[in-house]
C-alpha cells in the first residue's frame, strides 16, 4: 500500500523533543523524508526514523535570529537537494516561564519570544516563498492560550495569537499556488518540557485531564496525527483555519 506522503520532503522545526519528534515520526511512518531541525540538532530523533526504515537528515540552527533563519534555510537546500520542502512545519517556540507576566516580563524575553515565535516562521516562509511546490503544506503550532486571556504567559500568548493571524494572511497570498496553511493549537500536552511542572504528581495529572472534555492528558501523538492529515492531500480544501487540538479545554 502506497503510503501518503511517499516522494514528500517535510521540514519540521524543533523537532529534537516533545510534540516536534512526534511530528516528526508521524510524518516519516507516512513515507515523507524528514529534515528534522534542533537547536541542538535532532540526530536522536534522525536515527528513530531511520530505526523505523524511514529517511532523515539532521539540521542545526539559532532560530532566535534571521541569520540563524537563513542558515536553517541554506544547510536544508544543501543536504536535501531541494530548493523547498513540501511541507513546513513551524513547530520550534519557546516559553520564558516564570518571568512571562505583566510585572515580571523584561524586553530581552519578549524580544526572544517575538523572535523565535513570530520572526522565525514568518522569515523563514519567506526564504522558500518563491520555491514552495504547487501544492505544499505549512502547518504552525499556535496554542490554546492565543483564544484566552492568560496573564501567566502574557508574551507567548501573544505570539501565538500572532501566529494565527500569519496563517490567515499567508494562506490567502499562496492560496493560487494550492498551497495551505493552518494553524494547529496544543492545549497542555505531556512532554519533558511539561512534565516536571504539570504531571509530576498523579494528583496533578488528574487535575490537567479534568480541565478536557476527554478526561485525559494530552500527548505528543495527539498532535501529530493532526499535522499528519493537514500533511496530506486529505486536507486539500483547508486552509487558513485553526485548529483546537486541546481536548475540549476551550468548551
Amino acid at each position: 500500500m502506497q503510503q501518503s506522503l511517499d516522494g514528500k520532503v517535510a521540514l519540521v522545526t524543533g523537532a529534537a523533543r516533545g510534540i516536534g519528534r512526534a511530528i516528526a515520526l508521524r510524518l516519516a511512518h507516512e513515507g515523507a523524508k524528514i529534515a528534522a531541525h534542533g537547536t541542538k540538532g535532532a540526530a536522536d530523533t534522525v536515527q528513530a526514523i531511520e530505526k523505523a526504515g524511514g529517511k532523515a537528515i539532521s539540521l542545526d540552527a539559532d532560530l532566535a535570529t534571521i541569520a540563524g533563519v537563513g542558515h536553517l534555510a541554506a544547510a536544508f537546500r544543501s543536504l536535501s537537494g531541494r530548493s523547498a520542502p513540501d511541507i513546513l512545519v513551524n513547530n520550534a517556540g519557546i516559553q520564558t516561564d516564570p518571568r512571562d507576566t505583566p510585572g515580571r516580563i523584561v524586553e530581552a524575553d519578549f524580544d526572544r519570544l517575538i523572535a523565535v515565535n513570530v520572526k522565525a516562521p514568518l522569515f523563514l516562509v519567506q526564504q522558500f516563498l518563491a520555491d514552495f511546490p504547487q501544492g505544499g503544506r505549512i502547518v504552525n503550532l499556535s496554542s490554546r492560550l492565543s483564544l484566552v486571556g492568560f496573564p501567566e504567559q502574557l508574551v507567548y500568548s501573544a505570539t501565538k495569537a500572532a501566529i494565527n493571524s500569519l496563517t490567515k494572511s499567508l494562506a490567502k497570498e499562496l492560496g493560487p499556488r494550492g498551497i495551505t496553511v493552518n494553524a494547529v493549537g496544543p492545549g497542555l500536552i505531556e512532554t519533558d518540557m511539561t512534565r516536571a511542572r504539570f504531571f509530576a504528581k498523579d494528583e496533578s495529572r488528574a487535575i490537567a485531564a479534568s480541565f478536557t472534555a476527554l478526561k485525559r492528558t494530552g500527548q505528543p501523538d495527539d498532535i501529530a496525527d493532526i499535522v499528519a492529515f493537514l500533511a496530506g492531500e486529505d486536507s486539500r480544501w483547508i486552509t487558513g483555519s485553526y485548529f483546537d487540538a486541546s481536548g475540549g479545554a476551550t468548551l
